[in-house]
């Protein structure tokens, strides 16, 4: 009886492994990148060294022969501020508001816009005019024509259900806010949702349909999940993006009633051009800077992520 001998599997030979680029090399590659790297360098992270400077200044601007080193003391001062701690809650339901609302108009329009319908682009053209239109500008329209109690459209709209002559920036400041900022904001979740239905596999749907799931199921089991990264960034990035709200804070509120609509951004405002206390000011910006930097990390990690192939 002969014995069968297998022989051993052979070794792959590797190749050689990556040649790492000389020195030299590498840097005459990067070289042309200068300049545009020194610029970035310049706009960006100067501004940050000098209001990090100034946060540790005791500088206001009615006194400015007065100034000294003052430390943590500004950070201790804003942290210990109650209206710090009134504009962060502002900010919190404002953003939050504003995106989870956007978020859901915007999925819902993405949805409608999917669909193959007669005036598709121009419905579509329409529904993405409120993110083009200035922040300045379209505070300005729902000020004066939207929410003007004598003759504001939305008392006028709402005017069959018994609403009449509502002063809504006086008696409903954040409503307002959250309304305004909701219309703007909804077109730029639309998009990015938008851009997720559009890259589903039609194979997969088309499957879904042929093994008996109705419209619901197929949305709920397959096209959501595909949404979700999608989702995920607009809600990331909206939220980077309205934390630094300002100029309808400015223009339809100034803040008010009290302290009732002033977030962040308008809250350093004040200190800065009404209290003068410029050090404190910047101790509030370089907080705020800080946060969105947490922020912006976890947008780019998602954005990071829609670009990575799943394995």
């Amino acid at each position: 009886m002969t014995a069968v001998v297998t022989p051993a599997p052979a070794r792959r030979r590797r190749g050689p492994g990556p040649q790492k680029m000389p020195f030299g090399e590498r840097w005459s590659r990067r070289e042309p990148l200068l300049p545009a790297l020194l610029l970035v360098l310049v706009l960006t992270q100067l501004p940050m060294l000098v209001t990090v400077y100034y946060s540790l200044q005791s500088r206001n601007l009615l006194r400015p022969g007065e100034t000294a080193f003052a430390g943590l003391d500004n950070y201790a001062a804003v942290v210990g501020d109650a209206h710090f701690r009134g504009a962060v809650l502002n900010t919190v339901v404002l953003t939050a508001s504003v995106v989870l609302l956007a978020m859901a108009l915007g999925t819902a329009l993405a949805v409608l816009l999917d669909q193959k319908f007669l005036g598709r682009n121009v419905v579509r053209t329409l529904l993405i005019t409120p993110f083009l239109v200035m922040p300045a500008a379209a505070a300005l329209i729902w000020k004066h024509a939207m929410f003007n109690p004598l003759f504001g459209i939305l008392n006028w709209v709402l005017s069959p259900f018994g609403v009449e002559r509502v002063d809504w920036v006086s008696e409903h400041p954040m409503f307002s806010l959250i309304l305004m900022l909701t219309w703007q904001w909804t077109p730029f979740m639309m998009l990015i949702v938008l851009a997720g239905l559009q890259s589903q596999d039609p194979e997969i749907l088309e499957a879904a349909k042929v093994d008996g799931a109705n419209a619901l199921q197929t949305f709920r089991r397959i096209t959501f999940p595909h949404l979700r990264r999608f989702i995920e960034l607009g809600l990331l990035l909206g939220s980077i993006f309205i934390v630094n709200t300002f100029d309808p804070i400015y223009l339809i509120t100034q803040g008010g009633p009290g302290q009732a609509t002033t977030n962040l951004p308008y809250f350093i405002y004040q200190v800065t051009f009404r209290a003068f206390e410029v050090g404190e000011a910047a101790a509030a910006g370089v907080v705020v800077v800080c946060c969105t930097i947490l922020i912006a990390t976890f947008a780019l990690r998602v954005i990071s992520s829609l670009f990575r192939e799943e394995r």
